[in-house]
């Protein structure tokens, strides 16, 4: 029987802002080894026995991301990209993927859903816990993991099991339960029957199909209709986008919610596999050794005086003195300083940031696109300052801009410019001018990365003044989609 492990790979990860931030979310973090969590979630996937291939559902915007994190992981065979348009939660996204390892796999395949942005500590743990799970998905089974708890924590929601499954290796589900105040998690815990949800399953297509089709028919309906449209296409790099009219119409709904809850035949395998959700600062400091004042940090700061403290520094020396119990993580645009016990209400901090239309929910100060990066120097009224990073044969779209004109300087590399009817290369401290309306395009065809310095004037120097006409990485058509 084959294994399948389908890594989903979104959410906005609101909770570690400024890191995690909406065009470069939680997943693609760099932790501990100075591997993303996707990287840790696709090896540790990777490395189990008898997997066939391996999926990650991701949103169209991080497929490059994605690409290029898996490019550094040996993996025995290349992914494939399950692509969604926007975000639709849980259920639609493991539904959309069992359509597809059915068409590719069949029924019998065994779907290992694993979110991409959890730390497993316990490699072998881990391993066995599979195996127990993937045992009894074979006989039909919906089988989710849950997690012995180490306290009475609030932050998660809970598994109640009740009498051992036929060879012991899981647990009937009773109920699930919602994240309960602190009275009832220690009652739960006292009880000894009571797990942590991880997010994590393992069923065969087969029966997740058939389950679907009785307990949830919309979910089922709306994902069949998705993966069936015209406008679903499939390339020979391994890579699914879902139709995006169809798409949309996805319920809003996780998996937990829409099916776990209603199933008839649903076990737990309750393990201690070193698990964490990564879902605050608190556990992130947690994730990282301490000294002997329960200090860590990463990055260049210093701390004196201090205890329980934790310090992520990126680009500038950051010292704490005599402080206690705080996170402090500072990036180039944001710094966040907040009590540990405080750290889930970070997500609150977004929302204001939202609300108050502040770029710094979305992008940090350098943005990364499939072509490259850039970063914004300085910004005033009617003019911006961009230093634009190209890799090595990428290119920008063809476009033109309707309310601002671009100069450009360059300072590494050989830019090759589209503007008008005319190309030319342009070298190091040479320049040109791309009028307002006129047609242009950046590429590096060389071998080493692009540098340039990138002045904006006119009357709006947004993002959004762009017109595409041509772009590899299909932007254009996901334009037309959208609209």
């Amino acid at each position: 029987m084959k294994l399948v492990p389908i890594i989903l790979c979104g959410g906005a990860g609101t909770r570690l802002w400024p890191v995690s931030r909406e065009s470069m979310p939680k997943p693609f973090m760099r932790l501990l080894d100075g591997r993303s969590l996707l990287q840790t979630t696709a090896a540790r996937a990777a490395s189990l026995d008898d997997v066939a291939q391996l999926a990650i559902v991701t949103n169209i915007a991080y497929s490059y991301k994605a690409v290029e994190d898996l490019a550094e992981v040996a993996l025995t065979c290349p992914p494939a990209l399950l692509l969604e348009p926007e975000g639709r939660n849980t259920a639609p996204a493991i539904a959309l993927a069992a359509l597809w390892a059915q068409s590719e796999h069949g029924d019998d395949a065994v779907l290992l859903v694993l979110p991409a942005d959890h730390i497993i500590r316990d490699q072998q743990a881990f391993r066995t816990a599979c195996q127990q799970a993937i045992d009894v998905a074979k006989t039909g089974l919906l089988v989710t993991f849950g997690i012995r708890p180490s306290g009475p924590e609030t932050a998660f929601g809970y598994i109640e099991w009740g009498e051992p499954l036929p060879g012991n290796r899981a647990f009937a589900v009773r109920r699930f339960v919602e994240k309960p105040a602190r009275e009832i998690a220690e009652q739960f815990l006292q009880m000894g029957n009571f797990a942590w949800n991880s997010g994590m399953f393992c069923f065969t297509v087969r029966a997740l199909l058939q389950q679907l089709r009785k307990h949830a028919p919309e979910v089922a309906q709306r994902a069949q209709a998705t993966f069936d449209a015209p406008g679903t296409s499939r390339s020979d790099a391994g890579q699914v986008s879902f139709d995006a009219a169809s798409f949309k119409a996805q319920p809003n709904v996780s998996i937990d919610y829409a099916l776990m809850e209603k199933a008839d035949r649903v076990g737990v395998v309750p393990c201690d596999i070193g698990w964490s959700d990564i879902g605050s600062w608190k556990s992130v400091s947690e994730a990282h050794a301490a000294d002997e004042q329960g200090n860590s940090a990463v990055g260049p700061a210093f701390l004196m005086g201090s205890r329980n403290t934790f310090v992520r520094a990126q680009d500038r020396f950051v010292a704490a003195i005599g402080v206690q119990d705080l996170v402090v993580i500072d990036t180039p645009d944001a710094l966040l300083v907040a009590h540990k016990d405080a750290s889930q209400q970070v997500k609150d901090v977004v929302m204001h940031l939202k609300r108050s239309d502040v770029a710094l929910a979305i992008d940090h100060a350098t943005v990364h696109r499939p072509w490259g990066t850039f970063t914004v120097l300085v910004e005033g009224d009617g003019f911006k300052v961009k230093r634009i990073m190209v890799k090595p044969a990428a290119s920008l779209s063809l476009q033109l801009h309707h309310r601002r004109s671009e100069h450009w300087v360059v300072i590494a590399g050989v830019a090759h410019v589209t503007r008008g009817e005319e190309t030319v290369d342009l070298h190091p401290n040479q320049s040109t001018y791309i009028p307002v309306g006129v047609r242009h395009r950046l590429a590096n065809r060389g071998p080493t990365p692009l540098e340039i310095i990138e002045v904006q004037c006119g009357s709006y120097v947004g993002e959004d003044d762009i017109e595409r006409f041509s772009d590899v990485y299909g932007r254009v058509k996901a334009e037309l989609q959208a609209r």
